[in-house]
């Protein structure tokens, strides 16, 4: 049995059905929610009872989403507290009483426990919460569930305990990978906000699967401290979200120096507390926007990424933006560069030490030579642990040179076109079916760039018998260093001027 599914069953009995018509939970946003908080016409308690039910609905039974691992017994009782603290106190701030499903990388130990995906795991409470659990926790949000993800967020693509997410809109393929339960509960309309990781697009590629906005801050904006980790320069906590304020509400509580992660360092001075400030419905007029033709696929499985995405280009011409192509010298020179087979090693075995004296296992050894765990995890293990011996010191130096040389020259390209963003379809080709990887990304830019990038949604595919409304195409913006703010003002322009959301026909 999975582990949440006695918990939403027995919440789902024992609690009166909610029909709150007058509140439209498909089309609910943090704005919609606290106006009816303030209108007294909704409470949090109401709320999670209402995301509750469609989870017990349609995540194992039904379409069986499969996109949790474990849902937190003790939301309810938190909403009503929050409910009680919301009338005598007032709110924290706007995600007050809103729930948050987190990627169960993420640390947590006062609700749920914190698996990894991994089933000798499953009831393990670190000592320490991660650092944007706490904050989110301090802004009044509560942490309803934790989503499915690859084991240890290494390279299986069938994780030992929860199985992997189906997609809201074709059940017959996958919702990206690695954060692919946050994308596809936020598809499935499990929750408003979700948190997801990304090391090389593994936030982008569920958002662009999955109709959702998901964003790999800049390195540097968000502290990683208390995640599950898989690498220390590109790996990068993002915020996913069905719209671009809900993002900007979410980064304004994750964004900020974090004394136990040294990289946040770097973002001291580019902190902002109000990404509210960037949603102009007009985001798009006197953009700049660089298409990067390369990264468009040339063959028949590429012709309804590449027919969406020019449909979506043209349209943001229409709504103000310069749009027009740029080449990247020797781009794919630099694909594949990335720093993690070096850091990884280091970082999962210290991950494992600090999650204090009652843990199961006392370092990453301990666990490799005492666990059950899916044996497809084992040869990327072995590599990382060989590139991480002192002989690989000279090799990693070369790589991360290489990251710095590629930022610059992605920005430098950016300086002399005076581009807002730079474009490209995440995904080459639709996102795959159950059992085969995804191919043909284009998320290393960010990665290997260190650069912010927000993944947004243009359109659909064909339908399908399969696919009744399509399957969601997404489209990446690359921004400067620590410029999130404007990927968020083009986004938002883009949301609402032209995108239309289609729910997922299987949770409907």
């Amino acid at each position: 049995m999975k582990y949440h599914k006695l918990i939403v069953l027995v919440a789902a009995v024992l609690t009166p059905v909610v029909t709150l018509k007058a509140f439209d939970l498909e089309n609910a946003t943090v704005r919609s929610i606290n106006h009816a908080f303030d209108a007294g016409t909704l409470t949090s308690e109401q709320l999670i009872r209402m995301y509750l039910q469609r989870i017990e609905k349609y995540d194992q039974r039904g379409p069986e989403i499969n996109a949790l691992i474990n849902v937190n017994p003790n939301a309810l009782q938190r909403a009503r507290e929050l409910d009680i603290e919301r009338r005598t106190r007032g709110p924290r701030s706007p995600l007050h009483g809103i729930p948050v499903i987190a990627k169960d990388n993420f640390n947590t130990n006062v609700d749920m426990p914190t698996t990894g995906a991994s089933i000798a795991l499953k009831d393990l409470y670190p000592q320490h919460e991660a650092f944007v659990i706490e904050r989110l926790r301090e802004a009044g949000a509560i942490i309803l569930g934790k989503s499915t993800l690859t084991e240890l967020v290494r390279a299986s693509l069938t994780p030992s305990i929860g199985g992997m997410a189906k997609n809201p809109y074709d059940l017959t393929r996958n919702p990206g990978q690695s954060s692919a339960g946050s994308g596809a509960a936020l598809a499935a309309n499990f929750a408003l906000l979700a948190l997801g990781t990304d090391n090389g697009q593994s936030v982008r590629s569920p958002a662009s699967a999955t109709a959702t906005f998901g964003m790999k801050p800049t390195i540097g904006l968000v502290s990683n401290a208390g995640v599950l980790p898989s690498s220390l320069s590109h790996n990068a906590s993002g915020p996913m979200t069905r719209s671009v304020a809900d993002l900007a509400y979410l980064l304004n509580v994750m964004a900020g120096f974090d004394p136990k992660d040294y990289i946040t360092r770097f973002g001291i001075g580019h902190f902002e507390s109000d990404y509210e400030k960037y949603l102009d419905s007009d985001g798009l007029k006197g953009a700049r926007i660089g298409i990067v033709t390369q990264l468009l696929g040339r063959d028949e499985d590429h012709k309804e990424v590449n027919r969406v995405f020019h449909a979506a280009m043209a349209k943001m011409e229409e709504l103000g933006a310069t749009v027009f192509p740029i080449v990247i010298p020797n781009l794919f020179d630099y694909r594949g560069q990335g720093t993690d087979i070096f850091e990884a090693y280091d970082l999962l075995d210290q991950w494992f030490r600090d999650l204090g004296p009652d843990a199961p296992y006392s370092d990453l050894e301990d666990f490799l030579a005492n666990a059950t765990y899916d044996n497809r995890i084992i040869p990327r293990i072995n590599i990382q642990r060989e590139h991480a011996k002192p002989e690989y010191h000279d090799q990693y130096t070369e790589r991360l040179n290489t990251m710095a040389e590629f930022r610059e020259l992605l920005v430098g390209i950016m300086d002399k076109y005076n581009l807002d963003a730079m474009a490209y379809p995440l995904q080459q080709r639709l996102v795959t079916k159950h059992g085969y990887p995804n191919i043909e990304r284009n998320g290393f830019l960010a990665s290997v760039g260190m650069m912010p990038a927000l993944t947004i949604p243009i359109g659909y595919s064909e339908a399908t018998s399969e696919a009744p409304v399509g399957i969601p195409i997404g489209v990446d913006l690359l921004g400067r260093p620590f410029d999130e703010g404007t990927l968020i003002r083009l986004a938002h322009g883009w949301e609402v001027q032209a995108f239309q959301r289609r729910p997922a026909p299987f949770t409907p």
